[in-house]
């Protein structure tokens, strides 16, 4: 299979490794001329086969309202268009809108996996017709981690299922990492008692009920960094997180714990805490997410 991929940034970049690794020929195109490897969308559009199957892989929002308006231009009747970035499931609908009137299928996939995805593959969260979503299988395949299927794969429902099942996901990683940050934070405060913090975690990592990756990539920021002298308690949220409160209220949810983890941010940029620099840390290790010296 041949692919084109929109985006070659932390993420895209090494999806198409990932995918060239898999067995899938792509073609990118990103602005970047240091990455790219057209110099154009319509060089692009030249280099895939039809009927074509683009990713794009930018940031959320207005960015990728551009970039579905300029491929759309460019594409022709019967192509796929995937939207593999984190953009609101509610502007599937309009993008699929979109593509429709120009004959063109689209369908959205919700990626995690972060700057390790790579090696490790990226869990995958389909949304779109069924059709659809298996003539892009052998890219699922490919970037998903090896194994069965159902174990980094779900077609999980209609446009804009992928993209509403990771907001979730974000959701619920804002609390996991909110609670290990809090934990960390006490257990640095009684230093009279505790006299090895990253060993506790460490400790941690088999055999009890709250190992996890993110405490393994939390001892890994611990032992680069013990007291995370170097990072400032500043942590951003990239929209998710409040997507998924917002759905919690309109639904009638409740979610104590995500809405406490989305409000914890808010108070890292008013304060430096120790919880809040391990979030950042967190955040840094398993995204490549910038952080503030501190």
């Amino acid at each position: 299979m041949h692919i084109g991929l929109v985006g070659l940034g932390k993420m895209g970049g090494n999806m198409r490794e990932r995918l060239r690794r898999g067995g899938v020929e792509v073609t990118g195109y990103d602005p970047n001329p240091a990455v790219t490897d057209v110099p154009d969308l319509p060089a692009l559009m030249a280099a895939v086969p039809a009927p074509r199957l683009i990713w794009i892989m930018v940031p959320s929002g207005k960015v990728t309202d551009s970039v579905v308006t300029d491929l759309l231009e460019v594409m022709d009747e019967g192509d796929l268009l995937i939207d593999g970035g984190n953009s609101r499931f509610v502007d599937d609908a309009r993008h699929a809108e979109q593509a429709a009137a120009k004959g063109v299928r689209y369908a959205d996939c919700g990626v995690s996996g972060g700057i390790w995805g790579l090696d490790n593959g990226y869990g995958l969260m389909a949304g779109g017709e069924k059709a659809d979503i298996e003539f892009a299988a052998p890219v699922f395949d490919a970037l998903r981690p090896e194994g069965p299927r159902a174990e980094g794969f779900v077609h999980a429902g209609p446009i804009g299922a992928g993209h509403y099942a990771k907001m979730v996901h974000n959701g619920i990683e804002y609390a996991q990492m909110q609670a290990l940050a809090e934990g960390y934070e006490l257990l640095a405060a009684r230093s009279d008692l505790i006299h090895d913090v990253t060993g506790v975690f460490e400790a941690w990592q088999r055999g009890t009920v709250v190992r996890s990756w993110l405490l393994d990539l939390l001892v890994k920021a611990l032992k680069e960094d013990p007291g995370l002298d170097d990072i400032e308690g500043f942590v951003e949220d990239s929209g998710e997180g409040r997507w998924t409160v917002q759905e919690a209220l309109d639904h009638a949810v409740p979610m104590p714990a995500i809405s406490a983890s989305i409000f914890a941010r808010f108070v890292s940029r008013q304060e430096d805490s120790p919880s809040m620099k391990a979030v950042a840390a967190l955040r840094k290790q398993f995204g490549g997410h910038a952080v503030r010296s501190a």
